[in-house]
């Protein structure tokens, strides 16, 4: 018997990195996946062919989740599909390095806001209805520990939104608890993910590699997370195992935001 049995869940972002990794470790637990992605591309089917593998059943929907109505029309689509929505997973994501002088044109920012902020609240706006419904559900937001615990140079758009996420985890939290909604967030460290290997070739193009070493080092457990296990933590906060939490902030980065400083008792 799986942690998530019977349950459905809404993984957004699901095609790849964490989001993947997510939705197949809620599948190894018995729930049924809906997954969505700007494009349904090969990956996303090839996501719902490993998940379906595993007994349960597995869909992806096409949503700009930017867009409260598109949103809205996909959720419910998803309702019709799967009878009900029982976990939400904000996971869909961007992280995009730029010097903040140089954003002369505020597309950067109005990018990570769109999908980072508004994709979730919009997604998180257009569930809610299913779950009160229920009497019952847990929202699960993948924010970080950039922005709200540390910040590096070129991260100005990525850090301020995953840091609303905070907020919004922490509001939102404390206005569905009357209904037995439950709300936290994961804030990861660095993850051996695409997003992680795409901002290592923005950092250091003649050498990713090194740039993926560094962040390594500086960790200290000694190397950044495996997918699998943010979708462990994932499962974890949306099963009954963690009935009690709500309005959490769970950081899961290997000790990174541990240090003081980079060089005492070395």
């Amino acid at each position: 018997m799986g942690l998530l049995d019977g349950k459905t869940a809404i993984v957004t972002g699901a095609a790849r990195g964490i989001g993947k990794a997510i939705a197949l470790k809620f599948a190894s637990e018995g729930a049924n996946i809906a997954f969505t992605d700007l494009v349904i591309d090969e990956n996303a089917e090839n996501t719902a062919k490993e998940i379906e593998a595993m007994g349960v059943k597995a869909k992806g929907y096409a949503s700009n989740a930017a867009n409260f109505e598109d949103t809205a029309k996909v959720v419910a689509d998803i309702h019709k599909d799967f009878g009900r929505i029982d976990i939400l997973v904000n996971n869909a994501g961007i992280c995009v390095l730029e010097d903040f002088l140089n954003d002369g044109s505020f597309e950067n920012r109005d990018r990570h806001f769109d999908i980072n902020i508004k994709s979730v609240w919009n997604t998180t706006k257009a569930v809610l209805p299913s779950m009160i419904k229920t009497g019952a559900g847990a929202i699960v937001i993948m924010s970080s520990v950039t922005g709200d615990m540390v910040a590096d140079p070129g991260e100005v758009a990525y850090a301020t939104s995953k840091a609303a996420l905070v907020g919004f985890t922490k509001a939102m939290a404390r206005e569905v608890a009357d209904k037995q909604i439950r709300v936290n967030a994961i804030c990861p460290g660095y993850v051996l993910t695409p997003l992680v290997e795409g901002m290592a070739k923005q950092s250091d193009p003649e050498n990713p590699a090194r740039a993926i070493q560094a962040i390594a080092d500086a960790v200290p457990l000694g190397r950044l997370a495996d997918p699998t296990e943010i979708g462990e933590l994932a499962a974890f906060l949306g099963s009954e195992e963690s009935s009690y939490i709500t309005g959490a902030q769970i950081v899961i980065d290997g000790g990174s935001t541990l240090p003081e400083t980079s060089s005492m008792g070395q």
